[in-house]
């Protein structure tokens, strides 16, 4: 049991050693906490989230998708995208709503947001 004059017990479990190093250089100067030591019981533990899980094969993105992603990145439109790709604008359509679909994403702009956090493209 701690009492008010001891020390918060902190555990770090950060597997980015630079983000880990930032930690320890701003906790370390308050008195109010203490880094536990290898082994020690913590009273509180700071880890990375889990990396996201890779999407289902069966919702893996085609190439179209692909490139329907690119272009909503760059912020066409779905006429936009008809044009660029030769294809008609339900056609273009139905292709944003399988990806919002399989990217979870409530919009154009989260589906690029999803996609850049899965790795999927890179800006």
């Amino acid at each position: 049991m701690t009492t008010a004059q001891d020390p918060i017990v902190i555990a770090l479990d950060i597997a980015d050693p630079r983000l880990s190093e930032r930690l320890l250089a701003l906790l370390a100067p308050l008195p109010e906490l203490r880094l536990a030591r290898p082994g020690e019981p913590a009273d509180l533990r700071l880890a990375t989230a889990p990396a996201q899980p890779a999407p289902e094969p069966d919702s893996a993105l085609t190439r179209r998708e692909l490139e329907v992603l690119d272009l909503l990145a760059e912020g066409a439109s779905n006429k936009g995208i008809a044009r660029r790709l030769g294809i008609s604008v339900h056609t273009a359509k139905f292709h944003v709503g399988s990806l919002l679909d399989k990217l979870d994403a409530t919009g154009r702009t989260d589906a690029v947001a999803q996609a850049v956090r899965q790795g999927v493209i890179h800006l």
